[in-house]
């Protein structure tokens, strides 16, 4: 006998886009487990899904409290009229997002007609969308921080604003006019403002979950990327409010976000979090391996003498070994971005500065390492050009690459090198350094390219840009001697398994 495959059409339709992340259904029932399952029991209970796209948050809420209130209300379509009334309500990111929820939850996309599930009297039922206006502020929206060169009527020229409504007002209570006990939501990841997209573009997540918790809902739960916890652009002050929050109750973290999302790249990560209003402890997290191992612990998001979220338990127990010793940070020695001007801030915005450059030395010139150095060789610039960092001049060190990986190494990848006392570098590099002589710089590029030292970096950096602070963690050696994986192995004792999770964790250096 042949079997039909017969998918859910919303299982398909999450795998279509990277700009609206749709959520699998069997992402969505897991955390909806997560809750109380008594909430489903109760024909009380109100649930708003902030960002509706697919609508299939709103679906499987519904469809468990048809089973939960089956005792409570026997006929069915009284159930279905009170549950989708009275119950379910949702907020569409767009106006086409909005009729796929309708379709998805009314089976139909125009509620008031007799097609509708559930007959109501206006043409969107609970689920709404408003394509409301940015309101820019020197160039930039007070809600969002979108850019109005991006953003503008002149530039969307009727199109949607993603000017999202939720978190486009200082009263989100009024926009629905009532109270509701469970907030769940897939929000909008970023903001493409013209600067790139991934880590570079504008998180907008925090401000959709730090508006529905100005709703205090009973329970909170929402699946956003995991960038958050190292913090980063827009992040910073976020990742700390997230990681005091003892109302955070269970935190699934998905290191890699195609186990959530199939055939859909987010750097660092997605997870999804319960947060309680009653809960005041710690947090129980489970994190799902790349390998598919799962592991469990409670414990708080913020450990002593931290600012990042540790992901893995066996990544704190070599932290703890290595704080023992009480060593100075790495990231004293290493440059903040741009450590030689030039890429200068003016009037609000970012201007990059190519400073004129020759192929040829000439009598005073410094070395210049810029984005196509290793296509086109070495430049020189006149000592004038520099805008700061004269006091690296003399010294030997390295240059990092800004974007360096911590063994997920790409064709285009570039690994730390040793300059002389002569030279400077575009924002591309950051500096480490300086050194008195050549041995010791190239003692400590050693130690960049030991699988301890990417391990020690791995923990905080989850995106492609690597800045000072992401150098934190990792200990400072003595540079008098060059370093091995073995050498530091055994001055930080750590155990055969613990190798071999560093081993497993990062790859091969070339």
């Amino acid at each position: 006998m042949n079997e039909t495959h017969n998918p859910d059409v919303l299982s398909c339709l999450a795998n279509l886009s990277n700009d609206e992340v749709f959520t699998p259904p069997s992402v969505v029932n897991q955390m909806l487990d997560m809750l109380p399952q008594e909430l489903f029991q109760s024909s009380k209970t109100t649930f708003l899904d902030i960002g509706c796209k697919s609508g299939v948050f709103l679906r499987e809420i519904t469809k468990r409290l048809i089973a939960g209130l089956a005792e409570e209300m026997p006929d069915l379509q009284t159930r279905v009229d009170h549950i989708l009334h009275k119950q379910v309500f949702g907020i569409a990111t767009t106006e086409l997002t909005s009729l796929v929820s309708r379709r998805t939850l009314y089976c139909s996309k125009y509620p008031n007609c007799r097609y509708s599930a559930s007959r109501f009297e206006t043409v969107e039922g609970n689920i709404r969308f408003r394509n409301i206006p940015h309101t820019f502020v020197n160039g930039r929206c007070k809600w969002c921080g979108a850019s109005e060169d991006q953003f503008g009527e002149a530039k969307r020229k009727g199109l949607e604003t993603h000017a999202y409504e939720f978190i486009h007002t200082d009263h989100p209570e009024e926009i629905f006019k009532m109270k509701f006990d469970v907030i769940v939501g897939n929000p909008p990841y970023q903001l493409n403002d013209g600067g790139g997209m991934g880590s570079a573009a504008s998180p907008i997540y925090d401000r959709f979950v730090q508006q529905a918790k100005k709703l205090l809902p009973r329970y909170l739960l929402m699946i956003i990327p995991s960038r958050w916890f190292s913090g980063g652009r827009g992040l910073d002050g976020f990742r700390d409010e997230m990681l005091h929050d003892n109302r955070l109750s269970v935190l699934h973290d998905y290191i890699n976000a195609s186990d959530c999302f199939p055939g859909v790249e987010i750097k660092g990560g997605v997870c999804y979090f319960l947060w309680a209003r009653d809960h005041n402890g710690h947090c129980k997290v489970v994190t799902h391996q790349v390998d598919g191992e799962v592991e469990e612990s409670v414990r708080p998001l913020l450990e002593p003498g931290m600012t990042t979220f540790v992901r893995q338990n066996k990544q704190l127990k070599i932290l703890e070994k290595v704080k023992k010793i009480g060593e100075r940070s790495f990231s004293e020695i290493i440059s903040a971005n741009d450590p030689y001007g030039f890429d200068v801030r003016e009037e609000g915005s970012w201007r990059r500065v190519k400073p004129e450059f020759s192929m040829r030395q000439s009598k005073g010139s410094l070395e210049f390492y810029y984005n196509g150095w290793r296509k086109n060789g070495v430049g020189y610039v006149q000592r004038t050009a520099i805008r700061k960092g004269e006091d690296y001049l003399g010294t030997y060190r390295l240059f990092i690459p800004k974007a360096w990986g911590v063994g997920d190494a790409s064709e285009d990848w570039v690994s730390p090198f040793v300059v002389g006392p002569d030279a400077v570098s575009t924002e591309t590099y950051l500096t480490i350094g300086g050194f008195s002589t050549n041995r010791e710089a190239n003692n400590a590029l050693s130690y960049t390219q030991t699988k301890f030292f990417h391990f020690m970096v791995a923990m905080i950096k989850i995106t492609q840009n690597t800045m000072k602070g992401a150098y934190r963690l990792v200990p400072m050696q003595d540079f008098s001697k060059p370093w091995t994986d073995a050498e530091l192995y055994a001055k930080y004792k750590l155990t055969k398994d613990e190798i071999a999770f560093i081993e497993s964790m990062i790859k091969p250096m070339e």
